[in-house]
């Protein structure tokens, strides 16, 4: 057997982590979306009840509660999220270090050189889900094949908490009814084209002539047709080379002690640049952002604040820093400061981000970023130094990752 390959996929994540964190939600129906208090906003999340009911990700929260009037409206809670993925990372690191992610919620694992000590595949997967549901509260669907893309398909064909094996034997009893959309890639403009020329299941693609698809869709028309008879052999890559860190930061002494707001507030802002560049490198937002400030008697103090809109704009963690660094002078921190840190925390991917509302805070942030990621092109080109924003003195920053600790329930 070398059905090697499992897909875990967290069911109803975040709704998920929301009844682990309070067990009294067990069993009710609810969802996580945006600014419930305002009534705008949309469905991110869903219970298993709510589903049921017609509750889908993406809906308007009105639209929503038409179909589960009783709908209990939950905020986002990022950094739990981030928490319980990095428990459930931990979890699965513990059967093997060829654990490749596909977002907070969803990865695949290769458990080929992991018999001998955990068993078969398939045990391994009722593992998991085990210790998932009984350490951190969590369900998992779980996919057992021998390509990743199966394996996908193996974790959303039944769900919650259930597995699929995927074999040489039954992938055309299994896979190939789905419909062609469920099968990794097809997006809008594919499944249109597929649809204009009868194709409409994974069974269907896998048959069509291939020279076909790849004169409309290049290159990944052939793709898809090797992925839907079985031929995808890309690896699963290795854990803790493509982990991402929780936390960015960026630290500076002055040249001089700073003696006013105005002095810090453009030291703030080179380092919030430094970050922020950082933090699109790694294809990161940042959920919280955190000062510290050292005086010149060399004492030291911090503080952070958790913010709306998950961010990678140095425009946005600029504003959030200084608006800290009121609140530390408020609180007793004094003049003269000889350095500052900024740093960017409870790091999420930015594809894990879906938008809670289409409202003035979401809208500047994504502009901001965007037009960020342009100057990093040009940086990228001429150099960091070609835009400078703020005043940062050259060879004297600091900067560090931070790897996730692990996380265990209580």
């Amino acid at each position: 057997m070398d059905e090697n390959i499992l897909h875990c996929d967290a069911n109803n994540f975040y709704a998920s982590v929301e009844m682990a964190k309070d067990p009294s939600l067990v069993g009710k129906n609810l969802a996580v979306c945006g600014d419930p208090e305002k009534r705008h906003g949309i469905i991110l999340a869903k219970s298993e009840g709510a589903k049921r009911l017609g509750v889908k990700t993406g809906q308007t929260i009105r639209e929503a509660k038409q179909y589960c009037p009783d709908l209990v409206l939950l905020p986002p809670d990022f950094s739990s999220y981030v928490k319980y993925s990095k428990a459930l990372y931990s979890l699965y690191t513990s059967y093997t270090d060829r654990v490749e992610s596909f977002g907070l919620d969803e990865c695949w694992l290769d458990v080929s050189g992991s018999h001998k000590l955990f068993g078969s595949s398939e045990h391994i997967a009722e593992e998991l889900r085990r210790r998932a549901r009984e350490e951190l509260g969590i369900t998992i669907s779980v996919g057992v094949s021998f390509t990743k893309v199966f394996a996908k398909l193996g974790s959303d064909y039944k769900k919650p908490d259930a597995q699929t094996v995927i074999s040489h034997e039954n992938y055309r009893n299994i896979a190939w009814p789905l419909p062609v959309e469920d099968i990794l890639m097809v997006g809008a403009g594919s499944l249109a084209f597929f649809h204009s020329v009868g194709i409409r299941t994974i069974g269907d693609l896998a048959q069509a002539d291939e020279n076909l698809l790849s004169s409309r869709l290049g290159k990944m028309g052939s793709t898809l047709h090797a992925w839907a008879n079985g031929l995808e052999d890309s690896p699963v890559k290795l854990y803790y080379e493509t982990r991402k860190p929780e936390s960015v930061g960026n630290g500076s002494t002055a040249e001089k002690d700073l003696t006013t707001r105005e002095e810090c507030a453009r030291l703030i802002t080179a380092l919030s640049e430094r970050v922020a560049t950082r933090l699109r490198r790694h294809d990161t937002l940042a959920c919280g952002v955190h000062l510290a400030v050292k005086s010149n008697a060399m004492t030291t103090r911090g503080k952070q604040m958790r913010v709306e809109v998950p961010t990678a704009s140095a425009t946005d963690i600029k504003n959030h820093a200084l608006r800290l660094l009121d609140d530390l002078w408020k609180q007793g921190a004094s003049l003269p400061v000889r350095a500052l840190t900024v740093t960017a925390i409870y790091l999420i991917g930015a594809d894990d981000y879906v938008p809670t509302s289409l409202f003035v805070d979401e809208i500047t942030a994504g502009k901001n970023t965007r037009l960020e990621k342009s100057i990093d092109k040009i940086r990228d080109k001429y150099g960091y130094d070609v835009i400078r924003r703020g005043n940062l003195p050259k060879g004297t920053d600091e900067e560090a990752d931070e790897e996730t600790k692990p996380f265990k329930r209580q």
